[in-house]
């Protein structure tokens, strides 16, 4: 699992440097033709890897019910953040990983609930979930680099 949570880390380490190399006005940016904004998508990265991996293993996430709300699946941009919301997002890049590899590496995920993700593939287990997550962080990156493009 060390190379699942190094690239994860790298992907984050990217995001991180996307936030410190655009305004809060560019974060916030919905660019015609696009749903979302690069904050927007960066949140939702820390917020699916949580559902995946500790909600469907039956333990607390570490966000709030509020940001796991307006950041999960399905939702949308929908108010501009201010910077001391930005802020805690990037506080939220690595610590949410670390504690994952920490609780990993502790065994604390000991069951998982199934779950077919938007790919058409099952997840039955955390180091999946894990897996998946890299993925789907992908995914996002990839989009960001697409906003970046168009604001």
């Amino acid at each position: 699992m060390n190379w699942a949570f190094d690239i994860t880390l790298k992907n984050r380490k990217l995001l991180e440097s996307i936030m410190e190399n655009h305004t809060l006005e560019q974060l916030n940016k919905v660019p015609e033709g696009f749903n979302n904004n690069i904050i927007w998508n960066i949140a939702h990265t820390i917020v699916t890897q949580q559902l995946l991996v500790y909600k469907l293993s039956g333990l607390p996430s570490v966000l709030s019910d509020e940001m796991i709300e307006a950041y999960r699946k399905g939702t949308k941009t929908e108010r501009d953040l201010t910077q001391a919301e930005v802020d805690e997002i990037k506080g939220l890049l690595f610590s949410t990983i670390e504690k994952t590899k920490e609780d990993y590496n502790n065994k604390l995920f000991r069951s998982y609930n199934e779950y077919t993700v938007s790919t058409k593939s099952t997840l039955t287990n955390v180091e999946e979930a894990i897996d998946f997550n890299t993925f789907h962080e992908g995914i996002h990156l990839g989009y960001i680099l697409a906003l970046k493009k168009s604001i």
